[in-house]
């Protein structure tokens, strides 16, 4: 089976993991000198001042939201075609999502359709950046600035990549990463966020760490949270800051060669580069147009063939649990990120492809949608 995704992983990493292990430096609260490094390494690759390490990326929002002192009476504007992580970690403070259209050329979310949205309880936009395509940042700053609303990246699917020259996870109030085990970087699990604001940083450091106060420890004057990250993970993650550069044109060699083996192919969207920005293809995912085979059929007979993929997103506002919360109705329409999550899926994406691997990838492919 090609699995849809390796993670790239070298002797630095074992190295470092040598090293906590051999001095007994395993935990996130004592003794985690790792954990400061890869604050340090990976803030600065967005362009940001501070770093707080977390235990995943779902965390590193959710600590974005309370950091922010968003709770009930609150609504944060979230892209409905996203992992659910996003829209979680604002449920998790009382606040509520209001999902947001994509548009259909980058997946992202459509700035066009923010203002429509808002509402005199709107005090966030958390704009994602989908599968590594950056979100056209600069109306979505501008309209936030023009209404008072916090920014927060989720930069989950697209570290190291750029808009106009900025690094993502910098240009919003905070920014949000991954290091799951398919992210740009891993560390297994864990996430971190940034921002150039110390306060909003401090008070993340605070809120991750169970709120122990410096003067008095053990007595605590706030509702927190143990997100911790490990030194053992962090040890791991400076090791893949050291080879992100790499990992990142790989992978925008992996998509290169998909995008020239695939390009002629007609009723397959392929995913785009905006001239204003560096994509990362975090994963590489195609649209089948609605005269194409049954998503479900092709990806059945790639798994035949040894070939795992992956669907899009499921579009938030079509999902149970959030009917169920109230939070959305069986009403409610986005036709782009509907058309998305019913026709979108992805290719094995690992920076550890090679050429002939792409190249049978594709012919299956090919033979997969002549099929149907």
């Amino acid at each position: 089976m090609i699995p849809v995704f390796d993670p790239y992983l070298g002797e630095e990493e074992l190295n470092n993991v040598g090293d906590c292990v051999k001095r007994g430096v395993i935990s996130g609260m004592m003794r985690g000198d790792y954990i400061g490094e890869f604050e340090k390494l990976a803030s600065a690759g967005c362009e940001t001042r501070h770093g707080v390490t977390t235990t995943s990326g779902t965390t590193a929002l959710a600590l974005a939201v309370a950091s922010l002192g968003l709770g009930p009476s609150d609504e944060v504007l979230v892209p409905a075609i996203t992992n659910i992580a996003t829209a979680f970690a604002v449920v998790y403070s009382g606040a509520k999502p209001v999902f947001l259209d994509s548009e259909n050329v980058t997946w992202n979310l459509d700035p066009d359709r923010i203002r429509e949205r808002i509402t005199p309880r709107t005090r966030a936009i958390i704009p994602v950046h989908i599968y590594g395509h950056p979100v056209d940042m600069d109306p979505v700053m501008t309209i936030a600035q023009e209404f008072g609303l916090y920014v927060i990246e989720d930069a989950a699917e697209a570290q190291g990549a750029e808009y106009r020259g900025r690094k993502v996870g910098g240009i919003g109030h905070v920014g949000c990463l991954s290091f799951y085990i398919n992210k740009v970087i891993t560390t297994g699990e864990g996430g971190m966020l940034v921002t150039n604001d110390e306060q909003i940083a401090e008070r993340a450091r605070f809120l991750k760490n169970l709120g122990y106060s410096s003067r008095d420890k053990f007595t605590h004057t706030d509702l927190a949270y143990n997100f911790r990250m490990t030194n053992l993970q962090a040890a791991v993650g400076v090791a893949q800051m050291h080879r992100i550069e790499e990992v990142i044109e790989r992978k925008r060699r992996v998509a290169a060669m998909y995008t020239e083996r695939l390009r002629n192919i007609p009723g397959l969207q392929l995913p785009v580069e905006q001239p204003w920005v560096k994509n990362v293809y975090w994963m590489y995912t195609i649209i089948l147009r609605d005269d194409m085979p049954d998503r479900q059929h092709v990806r059945d007979y790639l798994a035949d063939e040894g070939i795992e993929t992956r669907n899009f997103f499921h579009p938030l506002h079509k999902q149970p649990v959030f009917l169920k919360m109230n939070i959305v109705s069986e009403t409610d329409s986005l036709p782009v990120s509907e058309n998305l999550g019913r026709r979108g899926f992805y290719l094995p994406s690992s920076p550890l492809l090679d050429e002939p691997t792409i190249d049978l990838i594709c012919e299956k492919l090919r033979k997969a949608l002549n099929s149907g």
